[in-house]
């Protein structure tokens, strides 16, 4: 599925125009994204959490040399299924 498969989607599960819909969606992300950018976790009940996690400068190894190279540290965003997106798809 992608981003217009959900707003068509949306749109006809809410009885609302595609317009309606795509705007609701962006309004989401963008809501979704400033508070992962301020550090804030997000959290649907039932359905999960998106978290912000540090992760650390390391070494890693270039596939195609097997030189060594430095990775940097940098932020990434982890999403952790609820209770019940895990058994709707179990």
């Amino acid at each position: 599925m992608n981003k217009t498969d959900l707003i068509n989607g949306m749109a006809e599960n809410a009885g609302i125009t595609k317009a309606a819909a795509k705007k609701a969606l962006d309004s989401l992300l963008v809501d979704i994204e400033g508070s992962l950018q301020k550090g804030n976790r997000v959290s649907l009940v039932g359905f999960g959490s998106w978290s912000v996690s540090r992760r650390a400068a390391r070494d890693g190894r270039n596939p195609q040399t097997g030189k060594t190279i430095k990775i940097k540290a940098k932020n990434v965003v982890k999403f952790k299924a609820g209770s019940d997106l895990s058994n709707a798809v179990n």
